[in-house]
C-alpha cells in the first residue's frame, strides 16, 4: 500500500484550501470515479492558486498547502526589497562622499576581486587620474584618500550583485517548484529583468561623469537625468516587490465597498504616486547639489520666490537643469506631499476602517512629518552626509508607509 504523507496539523490549520490539491484540466474528467493510475505526472504550473503543489498518482504524496508556500515567496519577497532599500541607501552615501567616479571601467565578474598589493593599487590609482574628476577636482589626492573613495563604489557595486543573486536563485528555486502561476512568473521576471536593467543603467549613468565637457568651468559629475533614472528604476523595483509581499503575506480586509471607501482608495493612490514623484525630485537636487543654493526656510533666501528661477532658456530647461528651480521643485512637491497625506488620515477616520489599516494611516502621517522634519534640518545644516543618507532613507520608509496603506485599502477579489 501507497503510504500518504500529510502536511503538518498546524500547516493545514493555518491554510485556506486543506483539502486534496486536484489538477485543473483533470478535476472535471477524472476526479468522478475515474483512477489516478495511468496519468502522467503534473508540470509544475498546472494548479489552481499561486503555490498549489501537485497530487501525484505514483507517489502519493501531497504537499505543503499553498498558504505555506504563498507565505514563502512572499517572505522571500520582502528581503528582496528590504536588498533593494539597502542599495539605494548605500548608493545615496556614495554620492555624498563623491566617490561614484572612483571606479573608471566596469566588468561583471573581473572587478569582483578587488586591488591586494601596492602595485595593483597604484595602476588603479593611475587609471583614475587620467580623468576629469582627478584633473578638476581631486588632483591633490592621495593613494589613501583614493582608496576610500574606490572602497565606497566597490561597496555599492558588490551590493548590487547580491541583490540579483537575491532576486535569480530562489525565483528559479519556486519556478522549479512549481509555486508560481502564470501572473506571478511575469511579474518576478519583470522583477529580475529590472535587477539586470538597474546593473546596467548603473554604468551608464558613470559614464557621464567620465566624460570631458566642452566647458573648461563646468564640475565633473554623473547626468542628473541618468541619476534620476537609475534611482526611479530602483524604486519601482522597490514598489513592486514590496507591494507583492504584502500582498501575499498580509490578509485581505472584507470591508464594504462604499462610495467614501472607493474616493479614500483612490487619493491614497494619487498620494502615493506623489511621494514617488517627491522622491524622484531628490535626484535632480543630488545630481546638480541643488541643496546648497538656498539654506534658509520656509523662505529661499530674502523672498518666496527667487529672482533666478527662470533664468534658463528654453523655460522648460529650468525644471530639470537650474539648481534654484529644482530646489524650489522639491520643496513645493515635499510640502504637497505632507498635506494631502494628513488630508487623508483625517479621511480614513471618517470612514469605519480595520485596525490594521487604522494603523497604516497613523504610521504614514507620522513618517511623512519626520520626513519634513529631516529635509529642512538637512536644508538647513548645508547637507550633512550623515543626515542627507537619513533623509534619502526616510523617502523610502515614506514610500512604503504609502505601499501599506494602499495594500490595505485594495478590494476583495469577488
Amino acid at each position: 500500500m501507497q503510504r500518504l504523507f500529510l502536511p503538518p496539523l498546524k500547516a493545514l490549520m493555518g491554510s485556506r484550501n486543506v483539502g486534496l490539491l486536484v489538477p485543473k484540466a483533470a478535476s472535471r474528467a477524472q476526479c468522478g470515479g475515474g483512477s489516478y493510475g495511468g496519468r502522467r505526472p503534473l508540470r509544475p504550473g498546472q494548479y489552481g492558486t499561486i503555490t498549489e503543489v501537485a497530487l501525484q498518482s505514483g507517489k502519493g504524496t501531497v504537499s505543503l498547502p499553498s498558504r505555506a508556500a504563498e507565505r514563502a515567496v512572499g517572505r522571500w519577497l520582502l528581503v528582496c526589497s528590504g536588498t533593494v532599500a539597502g542599495a539605494v541607501i548605500l548608493g545615496g552615501v556614495t554620492r555624498l562622499t563623491e566617490s561614484g567616479l572612483s571606479m573608471v571601467d566596469w566588468h561583471l565578474i573581473k572587478e569582483m576581486k578587488p586591488p591586494t598589493s601596492q602595485e595593483e593599487w597604484e595602476a588603479e590609482f593611475q587609471k583614475y587620474q587620467q580623468f576629469p574628476e582627478f584633473k578638476i577636482l581631486n588632483h591633490d589626492m592621495t593613494l589613501a584618500e583614493f582608496k576610500f573613495i574606490w572602497y565606497m563604489e566597490y561597496s555599492h557595486r558588490m551590493w548590487g550583485r547580491a541583490v540579483g543573486l537575491a532576486y535569480i536563485l530562489p525565483a528559479a528555486y519556486f519556478w522549479r517548484k512549481g509555486w508560481l502561476n502564470r501572473g506571478m512568473k511575469g511579474r518576478v521576471l519583470a522583477l529580475c529583468g529590472l535587477v539586470c536593467f538597474q546593473g546596467l543603467l548603473g554604468w551608464y549613468m558613470v559614464k557621464s561623469g567620465l566624460e570631458e565637457k566642452p566647458e573648461s568651468y563646468d564640475i565633473p559629475r554623473v547626468s542628473q537625468y541618468r541619476l534620476a533614472a537609475h534611482l526611479g528604476s530602483a524604486l519601482i523595483l522597490y514598489c513592486g516587490s514590496l507591494w507583492t509581499s504584502l500582498s501575499l503575506l498580509l490578509p485581505q480586509h472584507k470591508i464594504p465597498e462604499t462610495r467614501q471607501l472607493l474616493w479614500l482608495r483612490r487619493f491614497a493612490g494619487g498620494t502615493a504616486g506623489l511621494v514617488f514623484l517627491t522622491a524622484l525630485s531628490g535626484a535632480f537636487v543630488a545630481g546638480l547639489d541643488a541643496g546648497l543654493v538656498y539654506n534658509s526656510f520656509p523662505k529661499m533666501g530674502e523672498s518666496w520666490i527667487p529672482e533666478d528661477l527662470l533664468t534658463f532658456s528654453p523655460i522648460l530647461k529650468n525644471v530639470f537643469e537650474n539648481p534654484t528651480m529644482v530646489q524650489f521643485d522639491h520643496r513645493l512637491l515635499g510640502v504637497t506631499s505632507v498635506t494631502a497625506i494628513t488630508m487623508l488620515y483625517f479621511l480614513s477616520r471618517r470612514i469605519p476602517l480595520p485596525r490594521r489599516t487604522k494603523m497604516a494611516a497613523v504610521t504614514l502621517l507620522a513618517l511623512a512629518y519626520a520626513q519634513v522634519a529631516l529635509g529642512i534640518s538637512t536644508l538647513l545644516m548645508y547637507v550633512p552626509t550623515p543626515l542627507a543618507a537619513t533623509h534619502q532613507s526616510g523617502s523610502l520608509a515614506l514610500l512604503s508607509g504609502a505601499l501599506w496603506l494602499m495594500n490595505e485599502l485594495r478590494r476583495v477579489p469577488k
